[in-house]
């Protein structure tokens, strides 16, 4: 691992449900990230209604010494979350932790294998 992974971290930021099933399946998914990828500190974090939220998530990147945070919106689309509130809650933590890198990546929308992930799905479907 070089030193980029070990001071890069990842936060997959979800929406939050008050379904605790829903929350630990984008836990789960953080931790298959961590798990297949070089980064060893990647985290969920929600928007609403689960917690960790995302200033608790970068309080704890930042415990763990990391210098730089890539934010992986997990949403489909580019919806009032992305556009507005994730902006909102960035520029708060940038404002809050200003020696910490913080990046937001692409969100899921218009991701090139989509299309072939629903198809999956469909056949999978078909009896």
């Amino acid at each position: 691992m070089s030193g980029n992974e070990n001071s890069t971290g990842i936060v997959l930021f979800a929406h939050g449900s008050s379904l605790e099933e829903a929350n630990r399946s984008v836990e789960a998914l953080a931790g298959e990230v961590r798990t297949t990828g070089p980064y060893s500190h990647v985290s969920a974090a929600f928007l609403e209604l689960a917690r960790p939220n995302l200033s608790d998530a970068l309080d704890q990147a930042l415990k763990a010494g990391l210098k730089h945070v890539i934010i992986i919106p997990y949403f489909l689309t580019l919806g009032v979350h992305l556009q507005q509130d994730l902006p909102r809650l960035v520029a708060e933590e940038r404002r809050r932790h200003p020696n910490l890198e913080i990046t937001v990546a692409k969100s899921l929308q218009g991701h090139p294998l989509m299309a072939s992930i629903i198809l999956e799905r469909v056949r999978t479907a078909i009896p």
